[in-house]
């Protein structure tokens, strides 16, 4: 067995099976691509056809951040943006304006979850997730990158053709992530309605390169890029930044922060 391989055990599976593995997020019982898409465009063509309300009542991510209090782990943090919001607020009626918003923003949350992730938060018109890594940072790179690969199937395929039924802009998102050891925070003292919040560079990296992609295009540092599979990393190539777009430097080599783009 070679080297890499040793480094990465998931190196034995086919091409194929990590691509089947794309909307199963590593758990048992995948969804094929075309049935997720079906359910996602019921949903949203039952939000803006009948008010159709997504289901709030389990956060996942809060209760698993209040156990955690205090703590530092090993996370993958991801920024989903989307891209144009601003003109769609000059085109939409308000409320109009925020069933779209909204139903991107759960359809998101739910192939996060499908892929073992958490939804830290939505922010405006952004969300921002996390994978935690304690154990399989290997496989959690891997599952957070498909699952960016798969947020933006769901949109072309099953979101932007509704939307398209109604005469709406279709949606196009900015994608970036990074991996690093964050620090869970509660500001105040009472454990259940104090906000929690994660706090590290895994967040500001990923929030900064996120603001350099492209429409629809997938972003990854060089501390997730070194962690995917070869099947996954095949798909990627290093950006050469120009006129001082990145200077971010890795503290540990101080080096220039390597960054890598998904082939489009």
């Amino acid at each position: 067995m070679s080297e890499e391989s040793e480094n990465h055990p998931e190196e034995s599976k086919s091409t194929n099976s990590i691509i089947d593995m794309m909307l199963g997020g590593g758990k048992s019982g995948t969804l094929d691509s075309e049935s997720l898409i079906k359910e996602t465009q019921k949903r949203v063509w039952s939000s803006l056809k009948k008010g159709y309300e997504y289901d709030y009542s389990v956060d996942e991510s809060d209760t698993f951040l209040r156990k955690h209090v205090a703590q530092k782990l090993h996370m993958l943090v991801m920024f989903v943006d989307l891209v144009g919001s601003t003109d769609m607020a000059l085109l939409l009626p308000p409320e109009k304006l925020g069933i779209i918003i909204s139903s991107f923003s759960q359809e998101m949350r739910s192939v996060i979850r499908h892929h073992g992730g958490y939804v830290l938060k939505y922010v405006g018109d952004a969300v921002i997730g996390y994978f935690i890594a304690e154990e399989s940072p290997l496989v959690v790179s891997d599952s957070a990158v498909n699952c960016a690969r798969t947020m933006i199937d769901v949109i072309e395929r099953g979101i932007n053709p509704i939307l398209s039924e109604y005469d709406y802009p279709e949606l196009r998102v900015k994608i970036g992530m990074d991996f690093g050891e964050n620090v869970i925070v509660r500001y105040g003292s009472d454990q259940v309605r104090s906000h929690v919040d994660i706090l590290g560079p895994a967040v500001s990296i990923a929030a900064k390169i996120t603001a350099l992609a492209k429409p629809n295009q997938i972003l990854v540092g060089e501390d997730v890029y070194e962690k995917l599979h070869p099947s996954l990393k095949s798909l990627f190539e290093k950006i050469v930044w120009e006129n001082n777009q990145w200077t971010y430097q890795d503290k540990k080599t101080g080096k220039t922060y390597s960054v890598y783009a998904m082939h489009t």
